[in-house]
């Protein structure tokens, strides 16, 4: 697979693009992945609180959600462990992709049946589960959207699973709020479990949409060669590694809440203040538990439980193999990667405070930022996948970058302006079109990178490290805010986009340069040593 689409297409070629099958079939697959994240998060949040739950633990809830920022860890085993009878009659794709499915609607019906206010810790459990299966989900999505079109489909690929993924958190955020009112009787006034459960049985019957879409797509065809020299016993073995290591994780991370407390507590009674005391206390809790869960993948190893070769091809090989494949390109490329979205990772992380500090109310926020501001991220989306088709990913890419820093001044502009819906609209045009196009290409240009004999997992990674940076530097968005002003920061976070446009520009040279020089920088097929 090449690095990236380069070439350009005539305008009829890249409107064709739309009508592809595979394209509309990533549609219906974005929504079955956008679905459960805000069921995680926002609308459930809303139902604790309405149980009842205090504030703090709510927020605790936001962890099971870890698993979209670890699930490289596990995503070998989607590449690597076939499932008995389903791989053989649906592949290797569908069938992992329909297990996921299932075991999120699982998810979704074992909350349902749980009231928060007598059973949290089986709401804690299943909101686990639904994190769990729905980052499984999006492993095997995100794979299958690579490896089931060509490279020079996959900017429209990236549009369709964008709008698709943006109509499921829709979906699961308004339309579970508009179900549940409706469920209650429009009383808001007293907490109603039966009208929450019957939401989130009605999103688990929303996920039948995905299970159709997987069923009639059919599977890509990729290289299973790598696959043919292990038997059922090493599959096994290979999977106990993955469940001892997880078993240490956990382990880990439910024994030491003391010891955490207590780290908290000495550094408080050392003049450090309480929030960032709790940061590092937490941070360390989490790094024990990575450090044990490591431990125990080390021990399986070491002992020959698990199998080494198997090992060796999963978890070591996706790396060696695009350090080899890109050269001295992989640095700039992990560079682009790790920081292309972080204009607007850390705009977005006062977006909301920002709207609610300036004076704006509840209903413009929802109507302005969400509603509106949804359809011009799906406009956005498939604008970028046009243009990418049209004119090249990397031109595009270059283009939403420069989007994105330009849209962050226009915020600076709204912070120094009185309330005006018109002009919120405006921003929020800009904003989002910017964001739909520059995700578009993004998505695109990371497909590109990964060869299909590790797809799942070199994706994975890929997309963790995109956010990392930028979710670290968000965090410190609010501390910023107090120490300058909004207008300043909305500059500030567009000065942060300009090092990506010239690292984007300078990627493209070392691209060209290569190519004039003949040096192949990627390779269609790849079968691991």
């Amino acid at each position: 697979m090449q690095l990236m689409n380069s070439s350009s297409r005539s305008w009829g070629e890249a409107w064709q693009s739309f009508k592809h099958p595979r394209v509309i079939s990533v549609l219906f697959l974005g929504f079955s992945a956008g679905l459960p994240i805000l069921l995680i998060f926002s609308s459930l949040s809303i139902w604790l609180r309405e149980a009842g739950v205090e504030r703090s633990m709510v927020t605790f809830f936001s962890w099971a959600a870890l698993g979209y920022s670890f699930k490289f860890v596990w995503a070998p085993l989607v590449d690597r462990v076939p499932l008995p009878w389903l791989t053989k009659s649906l592949g290797r794709r569908r069938a992992w992709l329909l297990i996921a499915q299932f075991a999120v609607m699982a998810a979704l019906l074992f909350m349902a049946s749980n009231d928060p206010v007598y059973g949290l810790t089986w709401v804690a459990v299943g909101a686990v589960m639904l994190g769990f299966s729905s980052a499984t989900q999006d492993i095997v999505i995100d794979a299958y959207r690579i490896e089931a079109a060509e490279s020079d489909l996959q900017a429209m690929m990236s549009s369709a699973y964008i709008a698709g993924y943006r109509v499921g958190m829709l979906v699961a955020g308004a339309g579970s709020l508009a179900l549940a009112s409706w469920f209650s009787g429009g009383d808001e006034t007293v907490y109603n479990y039966e009208a929450w459960a019957s939401v989130y049985r009605c999103m688990a019957a929303f996920m039948l949409v995905g299970v159709a879409t997987t069923l009639l797509i059919p599977e890509p065809e990729n290289n299973q060669s790598a696959y043919a020299n292990y038997g059922t016993s090493d599959y096994v073995r290979f999977l106990g590694l993955f469940v001892v290591a997880a078993g240490a994780f956990v382990a880990g991370f439910t024994l030491t809440p003391d010891t955490a407390a207590q780290l908290k507590a000495a550094l408080t009674g050392a003049g450090v203040s309480a929030h960032v005391a709790g940061f590092f206390s937490e941070t360390f809790r989490l790094l024990f538990s990575v450090a044990l869960g490591g431990g125990g993948a080390w021990l399986m190893i070491s002992l020959n439980v698990a199998p080494r070769g198997m090992v060796r091809e999963t978890y070591v090989a996706p790396f060696t193999d695009f350090f080899q494949r890109y050269g001295k390109l992989a640095i700039y490329i992990l560079l682009l990667v790790g920081t292309y979205r972080i204009a607007d990772i850390v705009m977005g992380a006062v977006a909301n405070v920002f709207y609610k500090d300036m004076g704006y109310s509840k209903e413009q926020i929802a109507a302005v930022t969400k509603t509106f501001g949804l359809l011009m991220t799906i406009a956005g989306g498939f604008l970028g996948g046009l243009l990418a088709v049209r004119y090249g990913v990397m031109k595009i890419l270059w283009v939403g970058g420069l989007l994105a820093a330009v849209s962050n001044l226009l915020f600076s502009l709204l912070a120094q302006m009185t309330p005006e819906t018109w002009m919120l609209a405006v921003v929020i045009a800009a904003d989002n079109l910017s964001a739909g196009i520059a995700s578009a290409a993004f998505i695109a240009f990371l497909s590109s990178l990964t060869n299909r004999a590790f797809t799942a997992m070199q994706y994975a990674v890929f997309s963790s490290l995109m956010t990392l940076v930028p979710k670290l530097m968000a965090g410190y968005s609010g501390t910023v805010v107090d120490a300058v002003n909004y207008p300043i920061f909305f500059a500030g976070s567009a000065i942060l986009g300009l090092p990506v446009l010239l690292l984007i520009s300078y990627l493209q040279r070392l691209m060209d340069d290569q190519e004039e020089h003949g040096v192949k920088v990627a390779s269609e097929e790849a079968a691991p040593d």
